[in-house]
């Protein structure tokens, strides 16, 4: 499957891969990386029949990994222009996978389907004090989280509606 995500910047299309995202991002959290990379892999395409501008999209979500937040400003540049909101809250699902992106007057929801998440990754990445195995332990777990979401298609990982439509006159 593409693992590569275009935008407008100004009318001009720029395009983004996962490898792109990873090298910005530093390549510390890669399952962050894979999980906003393929929200918006699903969740664009209900926004837009084109490409969105890139800084016109607004971000609310319940995940606030770096490698997410890396991804989607990135992509967006929503962080630095103070369009993403982490907001708990906004996640009745287990686990912060929860993304609602908004554009021109629409907003689409990306939800995670189940099992996609293993509970041995989210045990590890709670507990504090971890052991030197646990932590290698935990980055086998991240990497094998994108490497195996990476291969998929979005709408295998993520199911995305749109929750709000602007009707315009």
């Amino acid at each position: 499957m593409s693992n590569v995500i275009t935008v407008l910047d100004n009318g001009h299309p720029i395009s983004f891969t996962f490898d792109n995202i990873n090298a910005y991002h530093g390549g510390g959290f890669p399952g962050g990386v894979a999980h906003a990379l393929k929200a918006m892999q699903a969740a664009f395409p209900l926004l837009s029949d084109t490409p969105l501008e890139r800084r016109e999209v607004t971000i609310v979500t319940a995940f606030s990994g770096p490698g997410g937040r890396d991804a989607l400003e990135m992509v967006t540049r929503a962080l630095t222009e103070g369009r993403l909101t982490v907001d708990k809250s906004i996640s009745d699902h287990p686990g912060p996978y929860v993304f609602r992106f908004s554009y021109r007057g629409r907003t689409a929801e990306a939800v995670i389907k189940p099992g996609h998440v293993k509970e041995e990754f989210v045990t590890l990445g709670a507990k504090q004090d971890k052991t030197p195995d646990e932590i290698a332990r935990h980055e086998e777990l991240k990497a094998e989280m994108a490497y195996r979401l990476l291969p998929l298609a979005a709408e295998q990982i993520y199911n995305a509606s749109v929750i709000t439509q602007q009707v315009v006159p």
